[in-house]
């Protein structure tokens, strides 16, 4: 018999101490917890101890004997009463809310729900079977951190690129069998060889924490691809790991900050896979399903569901708020260069609503591990009110779906947008100049993992989602895209020419925009789920990246990399104030928006629906001199003269989006250029074009 020691309620979660393991689990309302030891393979269960102590609602215990590499789960005690929204069941193993490890991946199981699934009572009957043969077990470990120096790239240096690790090298024929779908495939030289050539500054990866299929996912035979279910939120999620061990993270981080690339996490913290009260049992709602989650005060057997996923984090509840701030505290200590927070609006929200000054948003910024980080944020939710775009505070930056949809409508050629698409390619001053807030916190993105990708966008005018198993149903109904007059892939070479050229288009208007541009995995490569929209649970080649290259993918991508750095060469596109039409630190105003006559537009200009065509002449100051280059904008069906700001200027054209590669920079004499029909132009002002690749 072991003799258990008091140990000390913090921090939560178990530490390693000389001679054994501090044991700290938060459960107010529970009656006793227990900590359940597990035989190294994970299918015996050896022990149970029940933690002596409990102070102010957290129950803790010292464990000698115990150190790295032990598995355990937890058992919490005490009502079974759902009406009043308690739902202890010991029966069920639970899996450590701090766990930072787990011996393998969720796979939803029935003797997981604390109810019967076949009793009539629903939730409301109560279910004994043992949930631990089928439950992962947490695995004590203490993960390395990076020790390659982040790169720390200034905002309006920042390009990113979304992708999911899995889908990114699955299919990667550089890459070690082995290897491919994980961690340790993202930081292969085959995989970062394509990110570093493309030019991006910072990749955003789609979560990698430990997360479990939904039920309905489950009796379809499918699973969750994307891994917005979480079920554990300071653990990497087992099935992208090739070696097993958490210290692949590390590695992985280690050679994307060596490669100049940064890192920054999308993090699900403001829901669980547990789901609504018809959902399984292994974590937070065993242990303190009234504290963890927010009730519905009418019907506290429900959840209140502003995530649309079942469930709500109260993360203005103190012990919630904590365990919120130690996984994003444990992810900036692993090396991360920054979070993505999915659905912030929940995070935001307290008893009132959303709260910009409320608990999560003040212990966030105050928070000096944090402050470092790169914060990105999802500013809305499906709960009331929840669509807060703009209104996250300084130091945050927040997914423009304005962008996506305004720049979007525009190039499908809906009427009166032309006002809409130069405030968006000014920086969205109207949404986001606020208080000291620049445009980087504006991101700007065309295309997302949750909707079209770019070569569908523009190949199919409706959603195609019958694999997911919906009739279709889910994703968004009234996503702006259009098909040159024929759904899917065509044989018409015209009409496949078309849609590159509108492809390429609206990569340069995302990338030519003030604001901090995202790319999507793939686009590049024009890579298509086939007309779906929401592959939310399609783990298979319709998500995964193909590598497999033809002339017109390969031109794509040279059209890419092109853009990516004449962004990244010309300040007066990537300048981290807003445009505002006065001087900035040049002898020009930032800008000046132009007819095709070259004169600058006038108030009817503006608010003529049927005008198409815009210029965009930047002009900002240096440390070298005067950055100037001219921008234009060309969504006519026919070619439009348009007339160049002179004298004294030398213009050469360094893009032409109408051309299937990116044309040699050639200097233009003449007063006027003749601009393609559906293309986008730019042209620099230099005694010499900028160097390109």
């Amino acid at each position: 018999m072991r003799r258990i020691g008091e140990g000390a309620p913090e921090p939560p979660g178990l530490r390693c101490l000389p001679g054994g393991v501090n044991v700290a689990i938060p459960a107010p309302e529970a009656e006793r917890v227990e900590l359940c030891l597990f035989s190294p393979d994970g299918r015996r269960e050896l022990e149970r101890i029940a933690l002596p102590e409990r102070t102010h609602g957290i129950w803790h215990g010292f464990v000698p004997d115990l150190g790295p590499g032990t598995l355990y789960g937890l058992r919490a005690h005490g009502p079974y009463a759902p009406t009043e929204g308690l739902r202890f069941n010991p029966n069920k193993l639970l899996v450590d809310p701090w766990a930072r490890a787990l011996d393998r991946p969720f796979r939803l199981a029935p003797s997981m729900f604390g109810w019967r699934l076949d009793d009539p009572r629903a939730d409301l009957s109560f279910d004994p079977t043992d949930s631990a043969p089928d439950v992962p077990k947490a695995r004590l470990v203490a993960p390395r951190a990076a020790t390659v120096p982040r790169p720390a790239r200034p905002w309006r240096e920042t390009i990113l690129y979304e992708l999911h690790v899995k889908g990114f090298t699955r299919l990667h024929p550089g890459v070690p069998p082995a290897l491919r779908g994980t961690l340790a495939g993202l930081a292969h030289p085959a995989a970062l060889d394509h990110l570093v050539r493309l030019g991006v500054t910072t990749v955003e990866l789609l979560p990698i924490t430990a997360a479990i299929d939904e039920p309905h996912l489950v009796r379809k035979g499918l699973t969750n691809y994307w891994g917005y279910n979480p079920a554990a939120f300071l653990a990497v999620e087992p099935r992208l790991l090739a070696s097993g061990e958490v210290d692949e993270l590390a590695a992985a981080i280690d050679a994307l900050h060596a490669a100049g690339l940064e890192v920054v996490l999308d993090l699900v913290l403001n829901h669980t896979g547990e789901g609504d009260e018809l959902g399984p049992t292994f974590s937070l709602r065993g242990l303190d399903n009234r504290t963890f989650y927010r009730l519905r005060p009418d019907e506290p057997r429900r959840y209140l569901d502003p995530t649309g996923c079942g469930n709500s984090l109260a993360v203005d509840r103190p012990i919630v708020l904590r365990l919120v701030m130690d996984a994003l505290r444990h992810w900036a200590g692993l090396g991360i260069d920054g979070v993505r927070l999915d659905l912030a609006t929940t995070l935001a929200r307290d008893a009132r609503g959303f709260a910009p000054e409320g608990a999560f948003l003040a212990a966030l910024r105050q928070d000096p591990q944090l402050a470092g980080l790169e914060l990105v944020v999802e500013p809305w939710d499906v709960g009331p009110g929840g669509y807060r775009l703009g209104e996250f505070p300084p130091g945050v930056a927040e997914w423009n779906d304005r962008f996506r949809d305004e720049v979007r409508r525009f190039w499908r050629g809906d009427p009166g947008h032309l006002g809409r698409l130069a405030t968006r390619l000014a920086g969205s001053a109207d949404t986001f100049a606020r208080g000291d807030r620049r445009p980087w916190a504006s991101v700007n993105f065309v295309t997302a993992h949750d909707g079209f990708t770019l070569a569908d966008l523009v190949r199919y005018a409706r959603r195609h989602n019958e694999a997911n198993g919906e009739d279709g149903r889910d994703g968004r109904a009234d996503e702006p895209s259009w098909n040159h007059g024929v759904e899917g892939p065509s044989a018409d070479p015209a009409i496949e020419a078309a849609r590159r050229a509108d492809m390429r288009a609206l990569l340069a208007l995302l990338l030519f925009a003030r604001g901090t541009p995202m790319l999507s995995m793939g686009d590049e490569l024009a890579r298509s789920q086939a007309g779906n929209n929401n592959a939310y649970c399609q783990d298979g080649p319709i998500s995964w990246l193909s590598w497999e290259l033809d002339p017109a993918k390969d031109a794509l991508l040279e059209t890419v990399r092109r853009l990516v750095a004449l962004r990244r060469a010309h300040r007066a596109l990537h300048d981290d104030r807003f445009l505002t039409g006065a001087p900035a630190g040049g002898p020009l105003p930032d800008v000046t928006w132009r007819r095709a006559d070259g004169a600058p537009m006038a108030e009817a200009d503006w608010h003529d629906p049927a005008r198409r065509f815009l210029a965009v002449d930047l002009c900002v100051g240096t440390e070298s001199g005067t950055d100037r280059v001219l921008l234009l904008v060309n969504r006519e069906e026919q070619p439009v003269p348009a007339a160049l700001p002179r004298p004294l200027v030398r213009w050469w054209l360094v893009l032409d989006t109408a051309q299937e590669r990116p044309p040699v920079p050639v200097e233009i004499a003449t007063d006027r250029l003749l601009c393609p029909a559906r293309a986008v132009l730019l042209l620099e002002d230099r005694e010499r074009p900028t160097p390109l690749p």
